[in-house]
């Protein structure tokens, strides 16, 4: 298996000039109302398989964004501090989207180098 794992300045350049990125944010709601990476949508961890499985046009209605396809270059989950980023890669992986990754320093990486 791949190493997953995605550093800040690798989702930083992402977020800079990726059109494709699609960043997942798996934490709860209350963490999201908190604060969150900009561009990220939000589906918590225990939704992430339901959220892969719904057809693309109910993905797209449900989340705004189109579904990524399964070689979906630059899809990227995160939570606060990695380990349910962790989680949702690899069930991503393992429902057949190869280069799902995990920004392991997760949102309280994000907001310290951020100065949030």
């Amino acid at each position: 298996m791949a190493n997953s794992d995605i550093s800040y300045a690798e989702l930083k350049a992402l977020l800079g000039k990726s059109e494709s990125l699609l960043l997942v944010d798996v934490r709860t709601k209350e963490e999201v109302d908190k604060g969150y990476i900009p561009g990220s949508i939000h589906i918590p961890v225990d939704s992430v398989e339901s959220a892969l499985s719904l057809d693309p046009a109910e993905f797209k209605a449900k989340y705004g964004v189109s579904k990524p396809p399964l070689d979906a270059p630059q899809f990227v989950f995160h939570c606060q501090m990695g380990r349910r980023g962790a989680m949702a890669t690899q069930k991503a992986q393992s429902m057949g989207f190869q280069k799902a990754s995990n920004y392991a320093g997760g949102y309280k990486e994000w907001s310290d180098k951020e100065g949030k």
